[in-house]
């Protein structure tokens, strides 16, 4: 008996050890996310253009070295948002998230009737007073509904080589992500 004791201890001391330590770092964790980044980043229904490499002091390494991204942080509470782009690369791809990180929606360039970025993110109240009276600047659009009031567009952009930087770089500055009642 006092041998099984003294295997079960060690374990449960370790046991405590373990969830103690991920309680302790979980609030470090937390602010890490993809939200609190862009919160850093800029205001909501502002494009952010994300960095190409990831900081290499975290040992991290970019996702995709042949794609460029943005993003957009939205609140369609008050007002549906608009991202477009006057401009049109090589490829370009789009997805939407929610607050948590769960893909709603994805698109590319291919969706497009012009293959330019023309989306419209919108509530389903919103939708409802679209479908009433569709602007006639909105016609080409496409109009995505989200349940959630809050969440992320990320755009991104297919770059093979350097040579293709100033293509990206006009795509990026010609991005606008805004308030739908201004963007009309």
């Amino acid at each position: 008996m006092l041998r099984l004791a003294y295997t079960i201890l060690p374990g449960l001391v370790g046991a405590a050890i373990v969830h103690i330590a991920i309680l302790l770092l979980l609030p470090a964790y937390a602010e890490r996310d993809a939200w609190s980044r862009l919160e850093q980043a800029g205001a909501p229904n502002s494009f952010v253009r994300l960095p190409e490499a990831a900081s290499a002091t975290r040992g991290a390494r970019a996702p995709d070295p042949f794609m460029a991204a943005g993003a957009c942080r939205f609140d369609v509470s008050a007002s549906g948002v608009r991202v477009q782009s006057s401009q049109k690369p090589l490829f370009w791809s789009v997805s939407v998230y929610n607050r948590w990180g769960h893909n709603i929606y994805s698109l590319n360039d291919r969706t497009a009737s012009d293959g330019l970025l023309d989306l419209v993110v919108v509530s389903p109240d919103q939708m409802i007073d679209l479908r009433k009276e569709l602007p006639e600047t909105l016609a080409g659009s496409i109009i995505i509904e989200v349940e959630e009031d809050i969440g992320i567009v990320v755009v991104r952009v297919f770059r093979p080589d350097a040579t293709f930087a100033p293509l990206v770089d006009e795509f990026f500055a010609s991005t606008r992500c805004e308030l739908l009642q201004d963007a009309i």
